[in-house]
């Protein structure tokens, strides 16, 4: 989903619910989606957790408290949120922010599912890196 296809309705309002830590998107076409930053997190579409390639994905933990600071645009066609944890390297496209909202139930319940196949809980710490890193910095 590298940015808006002719089919992908257009994004007309983008509000940042601090308190409640949700990103809140409305399309053109009436859609509207409350997507917790724990899950935009978790699902960041940076090489730091999606890794280079299929397999390499790295699975976030402890992110239930995860904050937005900012955001800032990248063009017309994606935002750079900033999280409080210091993740600042994900792109996320207005159509990859649709189908995180239109989604969001299915990708929780696969969240959760790779947290329990790991032996860990949303609460977890993360693992320290090094070793079976892949090398990116997104510092």
């Amino acid at each position: 989903m590298a940015g808006l296809t002719p089919d992908t309705p257009t994004p007309e309002a983008l509000t940042v619910h601090g308190a409640t830590r949700v990103l809140e998107v409305a399309y053109s076409d009436g859609s509207r989606f409350r997507i917790p930053f724990e899950l935009l997190r978790v699902y960041s579409p940076s090489a730091e957790v999606q890794g280079h390639g299929p397999g390499q994905e790295v699975l976030q933990t402890g992110k239930r408290a995860v904050g937005v600071t900012a955001i800032e645009p990248v063009g017309n066609y994606a935002i750079k949120p900033l999280f409080s944890d210091g993740h600042d390297s994900g792109l996320y496209t207005w159509d990859y922010l649709y189908e995180l909202g239109r989604r969001q139930d299915e990708f929780w319940a696969q969240y959760l599912q790779r947290l329990a196949d790991a032996g860990l809980d949303r609460d977890a710490p993360m693992a320290a890196k090094g070793g079976g890193g892949h090398g990116c910095s997104a510092h």
